[in-house]
């Protein structure tokens, strides 16, 4: 927890929720999967450079990001780019 203090917590504010919700009504990620909605949402929302998952199902797909993309910048925003912990070390293995 030490390690922790001094990282800023985002918040989900009203507009991370009507961000969630454009990404669900216009069928990009599906209600059932409102969580990965919201992740996104948070991320656009606080202007993240990153956002990091191993989610390949709803998050870390090509074809998502871009529709995600389209739509975020629709309403004003930029995506941060959405990868996996091992694609933003830059495919580091253990060689």
């Amino acid at each position: 927890m030490e390690l922790l203090q001094g990282i800023p917590v985002l918040t989900v504010d009203e507009e991370v929720a009507r961000l969630a919700e454009v990404i669900i009504r216009d069928k990009i990620i599906p209600e059932k999967s409102a969580t990965d909605a919201l992740h996104i949402a948070v991320a656009t929302r606080h202007g993240m450079d990153y956002l990091l998952t191993w989610n390949f199902t709803h998050i870390a797909n090509a074809e998502m990001m871009r529709m995600v993309g389209r739509i975020m910048e629709n309403q004003g925003y930029e995506i941060p780019v959405i990868c996996t912990p091992d694609e933003l070390m830059g495919g580091v293995n253990d060689d």
